[in-house]
């Protein structure tokens, strides 16, 4: 049995006195390249894009029309972490910071939060963790939806600079197309080189050219 996520999350934090409901989502801690990218959006109540879900679950054609309508009815703050803070300082730290960032910045401070996952960023105040949130509350749903179209723009945008990698299709994740370029074309200033994959080409690299 299919399920979709739904408001009940949010209308339980109204029945609390809590007027103002944020969603928020990450998207991008997995990729070897590109930013982590963070979404909080407070939905209206009043006027809720018909058919929100996880953006994993939804095409590609229906994730751009649904951002469309979010951006229009609802307030929204998308905030990009870069790779030099992802190596900085890990990537669940830069993707906490992204979440916090993206509440703080919103037009209208939120008076609860219902954050995707099984982890509160420090200091965010009245907040709910929702594991599987993004097909669980519609709020986080939406979160998970502009910030999913966000970052994948960005990356369409990097791949026209750095073609080869496959970003315009594969966002910066391993697949065998951006890993065999990075053996043929080497490592960019989009990649983490606190991951793995990256460090151990750049560790052969420097071996091979002592």
């Amino acid at each position: 049995m299919k399920t979709f996520p739904d408001f009940s999350f949010e209308a339980a934090a109204f029945a609390r006195g809590l007027a103002r409901v944020a969603g928020v989502d990450e998207v991008g801690r997995g990729p070897l390249a590109g930013p982590v990218t963070a979404a909080a959006v407070v939905l209206d109540p009043d006027n809720i894009p018909q058919g929100l879900n996880d953006s994993k679950k939804l095409t590609e054609k229906r994730r751009l029309v649904l951002s469309e309508e979010i951006h229009a009815s609802a307030q929204v703050c998308i905030v990009h972490v870069s790779v030099e803070e992802i190596d900085r300082i890990n990537i669940l730290q830069a993707a906490l910071t992204a979440m916090t960032r993206a509440v703080a910045r919103l037009p209208d401070a939120p008076d609860h939060l219902l954050i995707d996952g099984n982890r509160l960023p420090e200091g965010c105040g009245s907040a709910e963790a929702v594991v599987k949130g993004d097909g669980k509350s519609l709020s986080i749903a939406a979160a998970s939806i502009v910030a999913k179209v966000a970052r994948d723009r960005l990356m369409v945008d990097l791949a026209q600079q750095h073609p080869g990698y496959g970003w315009e299709s594969n966002a910066g994740y391993g697949t065998s197309v951006h890993l065999r370029a990075l053996q043929q074309l080497g490592v960019t200033q989009h990649h983490r080189r606190s991951f793995a994959p990256i460090r151990n080409i750049l560790m052969q690299h420097k071996s091979a050219n002592p």
